[in-house]
């Protein structure tokens, strides 16, 4: 006789219960929704706004479908993409800046599937829809910034061994240092060398007095570039996480370009605006010997004083400043918007690391009663927000930046100082939005795929193996459920390739069934009894069921350890869908193998198809 042990039973009903269970919620869909979080992602959401946003949906008769709350933030679902965006507008009016609202989706799955884990899995952009960048990384900019840099550092440092010099100035990436004695030049040179290894020194004539012109090596420059790429990515995915978007892909491609990829992102306007924006802060000092009208309106017909950029403040007034950078956005740690107490007014807190802070604590002391410019640097514009007069020292790292024209640019710059300067401006050069409906299109395409695909292989495994054959495609259906349950579990995002891979692993996991149903019929052709033919059918089988799955799993292990994107995702459902289609052809269909014919001590024939015996002479 052929059972099993009554806990392989279990097993069995307990792994297709869960199955159950974990793939039920992809078969929902998805709602329309607006998500509401705090503007920085470390702070916790005040639950009394729940309140607040009910209240101003009912007040514009905007009816939603429920709310749904989260440790980072609030979706409240509707019921048509119009309802939606109504409600994201009377949101923002009514919540101010002190909220990111956005457009998104939530899955329409019933709520105790959440509370127990039950989630879809995530959609890639082909099947949810949402937006595709491509951006170039000036690497340029880069080096030019780094030589910026290098000039800042050169100055304080020679500064601090008490080295004179009598000019630092930068042309592209080269900075030029200017002695009036040899004896100065030699020590500038020695310290610069010990400390700068990666920088080429060189003397170079310039009239009466001495110069070095020191520059990046290739070595250097290479370096500065990765930092670059790196730093952006970084960077980028910073401001993504601040925006709430789950599973995006930001990764690099070639040696200066980056793919972000936001599915689910319905504010493609938005999102484009918060990447493409490149803001960081410099803290100069205004050239206080310089503010006479007629320097002013010299300046502006491009005759800039030597040492100084001529800019303008936000309301339109030139401001003369001086080109020695005394700090950048590259010390903040933290950003946030808020109102001044005084005048009522948007602004920006900004929190500076160490050594920020003891910059910005010495500059403030050696200059009170002169004006420190701040200056917001975005897509290559500079603009003077605000020049207040030092008053008196200022420590502790804590600056506030005034001059915002209303709560939602106090709140976006919050944003892109917090979530890091880029280090070098980026460009999107490529576009693609991917709409829901197309989205959804592709899901029915592959889904259609795969009923007809599975359709097929049933008929033909029916018509061939008779009972058996139903048997093995109860196997593959439980592989088919189980494999999607796994993907919702580890929350894996499924793309187009991903599902070629499930109706690739649905062919494949046929297979092992019939490897296993022609190793039963091999039995009985040799006159073994029907009961002795399954025992031994299962047992030969399994070692070339084994050995054709390793093979093809160490493949799908390469493709994931190797590949990146859809190549990726691909392997993640090869793999998965090889380890279930294992566990069905083998324990599952065995299982139902053993109720049907395993309690019977006589079977005179198995309904496994037709059986030609050998011819006997």
């Amino acid at each position: 006789m052929n059972q099993y042990p009554k806990w392989k039973y279990g097993l069995v009903l307990i792994a297709i219960f869960i199955g159950l269970i974990y793939s039920v919620p992809n078969f929902f869909g998805e709602s329309p929704a607006v998500q509401i979080m705090p503007t920085k992602a470390s702070d916790k959401l005040d639950l009394s706004i729940l309140a607040t946003i009910e209240s101003t949906l009912k007040e514009a008769s905007l009816p939603f479908d429920g709310i749904i709350q989260e440790p980072n933030g609030i979706k409240v679902k509707f019921s048509n993409p119009d309802g939606q965006v109504k409600a994201k507008d009377a949101l923002q009016n009514a919540l101010g800046g002190n909220y990111v609202i956005a457009l998104n989706l939530v899955s329409k799955s019933p709520t105790w599937l959440s509370k127990i884990g039950a989630i879809p899995m995530y959609l890639g952009l082909d099947l949810r829809g949402g937006v595709h960048f491509l951006l170039q990384v000036d690497m340029k900019a880069a080096a030019e910034k780094a030589a910026e840099s290098y000039l800042n550092d050169f100055r304080m440092t020679l500064r601090k061994e008490r080295i004179s010099y009598i000019g630092a100035s930068r042309l592209n990436e080269i900075v030029k240092l200017q002695f009036d004695s040899q004896e100065e030049l030699e020590k500038a040179k020695k310290l610069i060398k010990v400390n700068y290894p990666d920088l080429m020194v060189n003397e170079s004539p310039s009239g009466k007095d001495k110069a070095l012109d020191i520059g990046m090596s290739e070595m250097g420059k290479k370096k500065i570039q990765e930092f670059a790429l790196k730093q952006n990515l970084q960077t980028l995915h910073n401001r993504i996480n601040e925006l709430g978007v789950a599973e995006p892909i930001i990764q690099q491609q070639g040696l200066d370009r980056i793919v972000v990829q936001l599915p689910g992102v319905q504010d493609t306007a938005k999102a484009k605006e918060i990447l493409g924006r490149t803001a960081t802060l410099e803290i100069r000092l205004v050239d206080e010997d310089k503010t006479d009208i007629a320097t002013l309106e010299s300046a502006q017909k491009g005759n800039t004083p030597f040492g100084d950029d001529l800019f303008k403040d936000r309301d339109g007034r030139a401001i003369l400043v001086k080109k020695n950078v005394l700090l950048t956005g590259d010390r903040i740690t933290d950003a946030g918007p808020g109102v001044d107490q005084q005048s009522g007014r948007s602004v920006v807190h900004v929190t500076l690391d160490g050594r920020g802070s003891n910059i910005f604590k010495q500059v403030t002391r050696e200059n009170v009663g002169k004006r420190l410019a701040i200056l917001l640097i975005e897509k290559g514009q500079t603009e003077v927000v605000t020049a207040p007069v030092i008053q008196q020292e200022i420590g502790g790292g804590r600056v506030q930046i005034s001059g915002m024209n209303s709560p939602q640019e106090a709140t976006d710059i919050s944003l892109l100082l917090r979530a890091g300067a880029l280090a070098a401006p980026m460009q999107i050069i490529e576009e693609r939005t991917v709409g829901p409906s197309m989205g959804e299109e592709n899901i029915k395409r592959g889904i259609h795929s795969t009923l007809w695909g599975f359709a097929a292989i049933s008929v033909m495994m029916i018509f061939y193996y008779m009972v058996f054959g139903g048997v093995s495609i109860f196997a593959l259906g439980v592989n088919l459920l189980l494999l999607v349950a796994l993907l919702s579990i580890l929350q894996a995002t499924l793309t187009l390739p991903g599902l070629a891979a499930i109706a690739l692993a649905l062919g494949m996991a046929i297979d092992a069934n019939v490897l296993i149903n022609e190793r039963i019929r091999e039995e009985l052709r040799n006159g073994n009894t029907p009961q002795a033919s399954i025992h031994a059918g299962y047992d030969r089988a399994f070692d070339t069921i084994l050995d054709s799955n390793v093979t093809t799993l160490i493949a799908g292990l390469a493709l994931f350890m190797f590949g990146t994107g859809p190549i990726k995702g691909f392997a993640v459902v090869h793999v998965l869908g090889i380890l279930t289609s294992m566990f069905s052809a083998i324990l599952v269909s065995r299982a139902l193998v053993n109720i049907l014919y395993g309690y019977r001590r006589k079977i005179d024939k198995l309904s496994i198809g037709q059986i030609y015996r050998p011819h006997q002479d």
